[in-house]
Parts: structure tokens; C-alpha cells; sequence
């Protein structure tokens, strides 16, 4: 019965030692990535919170091109319960060179960028 208690002690104690260096290490910090798929001409872009919220979340979106120009913009919800959104764009007729695509969520920027070649 006490190795019992010792082994729920310890395995108790690992968890919530583990969640705690989780949330100090800023491993839940919102990530954006983008996907160049030339084989079926889309560029996708994906912005994920990690934490799903428990409100509808308002995420700004922008697409700048290789001349830092501003190309698109667009505002997607986020619904409660959720934890990602996506945008994409077709690759035929972008420039090519360094683009950004950049996230405004609760008054922070977060971008990726990638390459068109």
C-alpha cells in the first residue's frame, strides 16, 4: 500500500511539475506558419493560439509582398472552443522573393516568412 502512495505521490508531483515548466518555458505562445505547395499552387498560412479559448477571438491578417507592400488583409474569427485559423492564396501570379504574413491577436504582431521562387 505505501509503494502504491509513492508511486501516485511521484507521478502526481512529475505532472504538475511538468505543466508548470510548460507554461514558464512559453511553450504556449501563439505560432504562425506558412506552406509553399507549388504542386498545388497555394501558399498556406496557418495561426495557431495552442491554449483553445473559451470566446470568440478576432485575429487581423496581412499578406505582404517581396516590395513590403500590404496585398491583403482580412479579419477572421476565431470561435470559441478553437484553437487555429487559415488563410491561403493561390501561388500562380505573386511576386517572387520574400514574403511576410503577419497576425495582430490581442494587440501583439506575430509573422513567418517564406520564399516564392
Amino acid at each position: 500500500m505505501l509503494k502504491y502512495m509513492v508511486f501516485l505521490f511521484f507521478t502526481t508531483t512529475l505532472f504538475s511539475l511538468e505543466t508548470q515548466i510548460q507554461q514558464e518555458d512559453n511553450s504556449y505562445s501563439p505560432k504562425v506558419e506558412c506552406l509553399v505547395l507549388e504542386d498545388e499552387n497555394s501558399i498556406l498560412c496557418k495561426f495557431e493560439v495552442i491554449i483553445d479559448p473559451i470566446e470568440d477571438q478576432t485575429i487581423s491578417l496581412k499578406w505582404i509582398n517581396p516590395n513590403q507592400e500590404i496585398t491583403r488583409t482580412r479579419d477572421i474569427v476565431i470561435p470559441a472552443g478553437s484553437s487555429s485559423a487559415y488563410d491561403f492564396r493561390y501561388l500562380d501570379g505573386r511576386e517572387k522573393g520574400i514574403w511576410n504574413f503577419k497576425i495582430i491577436y490581442k494587440d501583439k504582431e506575430y509573422s513567418n516568412n517564406f520564399e516564392i521562387k
